[in-house]
């Protein structure tokens, strides 16, 4: 049983570049599972991932040629069943071990024990006694294992579309047979240390030789030595980086190198998803500079850079203000001595798209914003939610009523005008060819249109927050527009019953209400959740049905889930969003007062007490509403004239301090009705016979229920 490395490859046509690296990265990681569960592997070997436009690989350390014996211990059943009353073998016990060889022949013997690996025994399982089997199953050797690695590896591939084709079968008969991977697989290497494990799959029996760079390998077939010489002979004579991150930081390495060297304090843009996949792209990366001519700068750089990443994957270059220059960056895959062939290409084939972005920016700037308003009643939002015309009413009827709770006439005028203009940008060419750009092609037309910086910084902004991180509005006009737009969407979608499960949300109805909640909270609105919902609705007329209150448990939950990530605890979120908070912007203040209230010694029994004065008053008000009044003339025990006595002197004082907003303070101070609390329960019955102490008590307790729970629901604080 000998310890070896293994190297397994398949060589495909190129691999879907956006889905490279999860291809990759799944092939080691189930590869190396499977070979550990067979026991071929052990926790201590290391799997590691290659993955270049053509081709798959892992490589795993400490393999072994044959995986060790494993004991098998089968429950057959209980001796009660398994023999009669002369122990002897009865039917259901004859059938079971008929189907087991092993286990037969050591029945034949029975009840003299097995000398060998296999053994009937019974062992009492704590209710009875049972009879088992134990055997010795052999390991499985490398062939035998990595074949059933290998097929479950392929078998469990992330692919996004798999394709069919034809291969020629391998026998006396000509013919074809289908075959369906992601790619048309043309090789397969497997070696355990130097030796070839004859392993097949997709129609290819396994060697050591693969395939390097299309034009620049040294030779071809590139031989493999031995699993360990596989990156190094791939690079060396095959002219490819097989590790998807090794590529990944060379091309990041040239990229800085080459914008260093334009000087100026150029830098390439920074883009992840279009850094990996340029590197899914190349297998020998070499970045060259081109240029393009600089009157293209008149057009919007936002328009420039997509183009040049989306069309053709170049690395725009920024200088050290974040302009655009007219210099971009190529991650080409061969490496000839003259590039000049490499950059010119490159720099014809970018022109064109230049060129086309200028024409449809000059062509769009020919006609208003306002002259297209009139166009969006041909756009289809929803069948069931009218026009993009209709919804732009919407919206600015939702932007007019927030405007005016939060400005003057100035502020009004500019969000419906933004409001109005904001989708317009959605019929220019430019839009129509960049569907990316909407809001930012609109915030320059309104420029063009001289609407001035703060209604075209609206439109540009309404969009925002776009994803989790981005920034909110520059301005409140914006934030006006944005609030709108986003309870557009929510108030409608819940309307028609239109709702997000639990791998589908086609209208990003989480995005957009982690956009309201953002916008409330961060920029401190003074507006209230459940009138801004309810506000909302009136504008789609008898087009939707009132669905305020699902919406507000929507975005309550979204609030949950982004305060915990937060690192609030589970307990102070659900205590404080149990009251249905209003301000939003208050909440945080709110969870920071419960925090220091847990913290202190009286907490915990004043929040069981709450949670005992709530059960009481619900099993109550079964029968009738409680008034939170109380007649000091009916107070009868001296524990609860002590606590009528408490809550007189101190909730005003609470109530003053959470009237302020310091509601740390205000938990604090209702602190020290522990006592007065404490003896009530021990002392008082509440539940009197005489009817108008019964009600004066709970009268009490209600008066004290609504004190404690002014800032959160104190009673969720008890586990």
């Amino acid at each position: 049983m000998t310890t070896q490395n293994l190297l397994v490859e398949l060589f495909v046509e190129e691999l879907p570049p956006k889905a490279l690296q999860k291809l990759g990265d799944a092939f080691a990681t189930v590869l190396g599972d499977q070979l550990k569960a067979q026991g071929l592997a052990g926790s201590a070997s290391v799997v590691t991932s290659f993955a270049s436009p053509r081709r798959l690989a892992v490589h795993v350390t400490n393999v072994l040629s044959q995986a060790p014996d494993v004991e098998i211990v089968d429950k057959l059943m209980p001796v009660s069943i398994a023999f009669d009353s002369d122990g002897k073998p009865k039917t259901p016990l004859l059938k079971k071990a008929e189907k087991n060889p092993r286990c037969l022949e050591q029945l034949k013997n029975w009840p003299a024990q097995g000398t060998g690996a296999d053994q009937l025994f019974v062992k009492n399982d704590g209710k009875e006694d049972v009879l088992y089997f134990r055997s010795l199953a052999a390991g499985r050797d490398i062939e035998r294992g990595l074949q059933v690695a290998l097929d479950t590896s392929i078998a469990k591939l992330p692919i996004p579309k798999v394709m069919s084709y034809q291969l020629e079968t391998d026998c006396e008969l000509p013919g074809w047979t289908s075959v369906n991977f992601v790619r048309p697989a043309h090789g397969l290497v497997a070696l355990h240390g130097s030796t070839v494990v004859p392993v097949k799959a997709l129609g290819l029996t396994a060697g050591n030789s693969t395939t390097g760079h299309r034009f620049e390998a040294a030779v071809s077939p590139v031989v493999l030595q031995d699993a360990d010489s596989y990156a190094a002979t791939l690079q060396k004579d095959g002219a490819v980086i097989a590790s998807f991150a090794e590529r990944k930081a060379e091309i990041a390495r040239q990229l800085a190198a080459a914008a260093a060297k334009v000087g100026n304090g150029a830098r390439p843009i920074e883009d992840e998803a279009l850094l990996d996949e340029v590197t899914a792209l190349v297998e020998r990366p070499n970045v060259v500079i081109c240029q393009f001519e600089e009157q293209f700068l008149g057009v919007p750089q936002e328009c420039l850079i997509l183009t040049m990443k989306a069309n053709q994957k170049y690395f725009p270059l920024l200088d050290a203000a974040g302009k655009l220059t007219n210099k971009f960056l190529v991650v080409s895959n061969i490496s000839p001595e003259d590039t000049s062939f490499v950059t010119g290409g490159n720099e014809r084939v970018v022109r064109p798209r230049l060129a086309d972005a200028k024409f449809f920016f000059d062509q769009d700037r020919k006609k208003t914003l306002a002259s297209r308003v009139e166009g969006l009643s041909k756009v289809v939002y929803h069948n069931k939610l009218g026009t993009q015309g209709e919804r732009v009413e919407r919206v600015r009827a939702i932007a007019k009523a927030i405007a005016q709770q939060l400005g003057d006439a100035q502020l009004v005028q500019d969000a419906d005008l933004a409001a109005q203009l904001a989708k317009t940008d959605l019929v220019t060419d430019m839009v129509g060819e960049f569907p990316e750009l909407q809001g930012i092609m609109g915030g320059y037309y309104a420029l063009n249109d001289g609407l001035g910086d703060t209604v075209a910084n609206a439109i540009e902004d309404h969009y925002k927050p776009r994803f989790a991180g981005d920034a909110l509005p520059r301005n409140t006009a914006g934030v006006v527009v944005a609030l709108a737009d986003k309870l557009e969407t929510l108030v409608g979608m819940f309307g028609i019953g239109n709702l997000p499960t639990g791998d589908r949300d086609p209208f990003a109805l989480r995005r957009h209400a982690l956009g309201v909640i953002r916008m409330l909270v961060e920029k401190d609105l003074p507006l209230d959740l459940g009138a801004l919902l309810a506000g909302a609705v009136p504008a789609f007329g008898d087009k939707i049905t009132d669905a305020s209150a699902a919406l507000a448990d929507f975005i309550y939950d979204r609030l949950a889930g982004s305060l915990r990530e937060q690192g609030y605890s589970a307990q102070e979120v659900d205590a404080v969003l149990a009251l249905r908070p209003q301000r939003l912007a208050l909440v945080e203040k709110q969870l920071a007062a419960v925090r220091a209230f847990a913290a202190l010694p009286e907490s915990p029994a004043l929040a069981a007490a709450n949670k005992r004065v709530g059960n009481i008053l619900k099993k109550a008000e079964v029968e009738g509403p409680v008034d939170a009044h109380v007649n000091p003339e009916l107070l009868q025990e001296k524990a609860e004239q002590d606590l009528y006595a408490a809550l007189q002197r101190f909730v005003p004082e609470a109530n003053a301090q959470f009237d302020a907003g310091d509601y740390t303070a205000s938990l604090q101070t209702l602190a020290v009705l522990r006592a007065p609390v404490d003896a009530f329960f021990d002392d008082v019955m509440v539940n009197a016979e005489q009817l108008d102490v019964r009600m004066n008590r709970l009268g009490l307790l209600k008066m004290l229920h609504n004190a404690m729970n002014r800032v959160a629901d104190l009673s969720r604080l008890v586990s």
